[in-house]
């Protein structure tokens, strides 16, 4: 029962990654973006895949922790392409 409750808290905060990556690629800017932020997000997940490698507790959720690490990864790699197109557009 508390996988359960562990994946649907990382489900419920993973749902707002796709939300800015589909914001990421049509605003084509990375203004109201914090770097930090998004990096401290992509260390927790880190930790949280290596806890439970370390552990060796691999459940279902863990599909998500990856899940979620590779969108905001994703999220990050868009915020440097948007910086070089608001370095051109002199944003």
């Amino acid at each position: 029962m508390s996988q359960f409750f562990e994946a649907l808290m990382v489900i419920c905060f993973g749902i707002s990654w796709p939300m800015n990556i589909i914001k990421s690629l049509k605003t084509r800017t990375a203004k109201g973006k914090s770097l930090l932020f998004l990096l401290f997000i992509l260390v927790g997940y880190v930790f949280g895949i290596s806890a439970k490698l370390i552990s060796g507790n691999i459940t279902y959720v863990f599909f998500f922790y990856v899940l979620n690490f590779v969108m905001v990864g994703t999220d990050v790699i868009l915020y440097f392409r948007n910086k070089k197109l608001d370095e051109k557009a002199g944003k």
